[in-house]
C-alpha cells in the first residue's frame, strides 16, 4: 500500500495518537506522519502515576513507553514535542501550531488530521481552587509536584473516590500520610452498583482511609498550617496537600473551535471508523464520544484499551479513504468499560452495564445474581473469595459482571467480558470449558457457576428474591443455615430451619405465605428451594447469602438490625 506525499498530522500522542501513528506506519511506508504533542512525553504510562508518586515505580524512565527519537528511528515519524496545535483551518487543511519553547507560529499542511488531544482533569469553580497545595493527576510533570509536596507532607485529602482516586489513597497511605478521601457519591467507585462498592469501603476503613461519602466539597482556604478543606455539611479537615480526582472532560476545545460535531458532554462525535463531521478528520481516545456497547447510549470512556483500539482504526480508515478500492473493514464496536482497579491488595473489576447505568438508560427487562465462590478450591491452601454479581437479560444474554476479591477476579471478568462482546449468554457460561487445577480453580470455576445460577433462574429452578423488597410485607424468611451460625447474626424476623432439618419439619412452614431463603452465600438455600417445591411450596432466594445481606447493609440499602 503506497500513499506518496500523503502527509498525516496527528495532534497528541499517548495512546491514542502514538498506537495510530505506528500503525500508519505498518500499514504505509511512504505516508508522512507527524506528531504534535503539546507535553514534554509522547508516549507514556499514565496509569502508573499513582505508583511513582508511591514510589513503587522508582525511575520515571519505566513509564515512557516510546521516546521521540525511537519514532524517528524506528518508524520514520517525526515528533515535536513542547508544540500546541491552537487552530485548524478546514477549508486549507492546515493547523496552526505554535512552538511553547521559543513562542513561534508555523502553519502545517495535511492530507488526514488526527485529533487525541486526550482529556483535561476537572477543576470545578470552588473558592479557593487555585490556592498552592492543590494537585491534579494527570501527566508526569503533575507526578513530580506531587511526588515532591508527598515528601514534606504528613496529611492529604483526595477528592474523588474512583480509579485515580482508591490508587492514589493506598500510594499516599504507604509513604506515610494520614489520608481523609472525600467522595461526593454515597458510595466509593461510582460505576460499581452501591452494594458492591461496599466491599471497597471496608477495605479502606481496614486500612485506616479516613472517608466522607456523599458529602460535597464546597471551598478551599489558606491557614497557618496549610490548607483546610470545606464540606457542605459546614464541616472542615485541615490537610498539608489536596489531590483533585473528580474525574475528567473531554479536551476538545480545538475541535469546537472547528466547527466539528460535539456532543452534550463535550466529546467529538465520530461514526464507526472514527471519522468526524469533517471528512478528513479523525478522532481517538479520551477526547471521542463513543456508544455504549450495552445500552447503545453516547458517553466518553476514558480506557486507555479502546483508545488503542481506535488509534487502529483510524489509521486503516485514513489509508481507505486515500485508495478506496482497499478495504480493510475495521470498525469500532462501542465499549464495555471492562476495567480494574487495586488497592490494598483488593481487586475491583466490571465489563458491562451495571444496573445503574441500565436503569439511566431505561432498561428494567434484566436479573443479577450474586455468588462468593473461591478463587480455587477450598482444599487447595490459600483459597480467597470472590464476590460476583452477574447482571443478564431474560433472554439470557450477559449484560454485566462486577467483581471484588482477593484473588483470581481479572481471570474471570476478562472471560465475561469477552463473553459480553460475542453476545454470548449465560447458558454459555454455564457451559464454557476453563482450566482446571485445585490452584487455579475448581472444576466449577466461578464463571460456570455464575451461569449455572442464572441459567437455573432463567429455566425456573431457581426463583429470585429482590433484595431492596426484604422488609416488605408478604412473604416470610427462612434461613437453612445451622443454629450457630444462625446465632451469630441474622436477618429480622427471618425462621431458622437448618437445613439438614428441613424435610422432618415441613409442618412448621405455612403453604400459603412465599417463602424467601437465605443460608451463608446462597448455596443451601438452593438445595432447600428444590426441596420445597418439590412439596408445592411457593420459594424464592435471596441470592448471595448473608454475604450479599451485609453488602448492602454495609451500602445503607438496608437495615441490618441484627448481623
Amino acid at each position: 500500500m503506497q500513499h506518496g506525499n500523503k502527509r498525516i498530522l496527528i495532534i497528541g500522542g499517548v495512546a491514542g495518537g502514538a498506537s495510530c501513528a505506528a500503525r500508519l506506519r505498518r500499514l504505509c511506508e511512504r505516508c508522512e506522519i507527524v506528531v504534535i504533542d503539546k507535553g514534554e512525553h509522547v508516549s507514556f504510562a499514565n496509569c502508573g502515576l499513582p505508583y511513582f508518586v508511591g514510589d513503587v515505580i522508582k525511575e520515571e524512565q519505566k513509564l515512557l513507553v516510546a521516546n521521540p527519537e525511537l519514532f524517528q528511528n524506528r518508524f520514520n515519524i517525526q515528533v515535536r514535542v513542547r508544540h500546541q496545535a491552537t487552530s485548524i483551518n478546514r477549508t486549507d487543511n492546515t493547523v496552526s501550531i505554535t512552538n511553547l519553547e521559543d513562542g513561534s507560529v508555523t502553519e502545517m499542511r495535511y492530507d488526514a488530521l488526527v485529533l487525541s488531544t486526550g482529556s483535561e482533569a476537572i477543576r470545578p469553580p470552588l473558592e479557593g481552587i487555585d490556592l498552592p497545595g492543590i494537585y491534579v493527576l494527570r501527566t508526569i510533570p503533575d507526578s513530580h509536584k506531587l511526588k515532591a509536596a508527598a515528601k514534606n507532607a504528613k496529611r492529604a485529602v483526595i477528592i474523588g473516590g474512583g480509579f485515580i482516586g482508591l490508587e492514589m489513597a493506598e500510594n499516599l497511605a504507604g509513604l506515610g500520610l494520614e489520608v481523609t478521601l472525600i467522595e461526593m457519591a454515597k458510595q466509593l467507585m461510582p460505576p460499581l452498583d452501591a452494594e458492591m462498592a461496599s466491599y471497597i469501603k471496608t477495605c479502606l476503613e481496614d486500612n485506616k482511609i479516613q472517608l466522607k461519602l456523599g458529602c460535597a466539597v464546597e471551598a478551599f482556604s489558606r491557614t497557618t498550617e496549610g490548607l483546610s478543606v470545606h464540606y457542605s455539611d459546614g464541616h472542615h479537615v485541615n490537610t498539608d496537600i489536596v489531590l483533585l480526582a473528580i474525574g475528567v472532560t473531554p479536551a476538545s476545545e480545538l475541535a469546537k473551535q472547528a466547527g466539528l460535531e460535539v456532543g452534550p458532554r463535550g466529546g467529538i462525535k465520530v461514526d464507526e471508523t472514527m471519522q468526524t463531521s469533517d471528512p478528513d478528520i479523525w478522532a481517538v481516545g479520551d477526547v471521542v464520544e463513543v456508544e455504549d456497547f450495552i445500552s447503545k447510549q453516547k458517553l466518553s470512556v476514558p480506557l486507555a484499551g479502546p483508545a488503542n483500539r481506535q488509534g487502529r482504526i483510524a489509521a486503516g480508515a485514513i489509508l481507505e479513504s486515500f485508495n478506496p478500492a482497499i478495504k480493510r473493514n475495521l470498525t469500532f464496536r462501542g465499549v464495555q468499560g471492562t476495567a480494574v482497579c487495586q488497592v490494598f491488595g483488593l481487586t475491583i473489576a466490571l465489563s458491562g452495564a451495571s444496573e445503574k447505568s441500565l436503569r439511566r438508560a431505561g432498561i428494567d427487562d434484566y436479573q443479577k445474581v450474586y455468588l462468593h465462590p473461591g478463587h480455587h478450591v477450598s482444599y487447595f491452601p490459600g483459597a480467597q473469595p470472590i464476590h460476583l454479581k452477574l447482571i443478564y437479560a431474560r433472554d439470557g444474554k450477559i449484560l454485566g459482571v462486577q467483581a471484588i476479591g482477593r484473588a483470581g477476579v481479572t481471570r474471570r471478568v476478562d472471560v465475561i467480558a469477552m463473553a459480553i462482546q460475542m453476545g454470548a449468554t449465560v447458558y454459555d457460561l454455564e457451559e464454557s470449558e476453563l482450566c482446571y487445577a485445585p490452584q487455579f480453580g475448581g472444576a466449577k470455576d466461578p464463571v460456570n457457576l455464575a451461569g449455572m445460577i442464572a441459567a437455573n433462574n432463567l429455566r425456573h429452578d431457581l426463583d429470585l428474591a429482590d433484595w431492596h423488597l426484604l422488609h416488605d410485607d408478604g412473604h416470610q424468611l427462612l434461613d437453612v443455615r445451622t443454629d450457630s451460625e444462625y446465632q451469630q447474626g441474622y436477618i429480622d424476623d427471618a425462621i431458622n430451619i437448618p437445613l439438614e432439618q428441613l424435610r422432618q419439619r415441613l409442618d412448621e412452614l405455612s403453604a400459603d405465605k412465599e417463602l424467601w431463603l437465605v443460608c451463608g452465600v446462597g448455596q443451601r438455600a438452593y438445595y432447600a428451594v428444590r426441596l420445597l417445591m418439590q412439596q408445592g411450596f411457593k420459594v424464592r432466594v435471596l441470592s448471595g447469602g448473608m454475604q450479599t445481606y451485609q453488602a448492602f447493609a454495609n451500602a445503607g440499602l438496608l437495615e441490618a438490625k441484627n448481623a
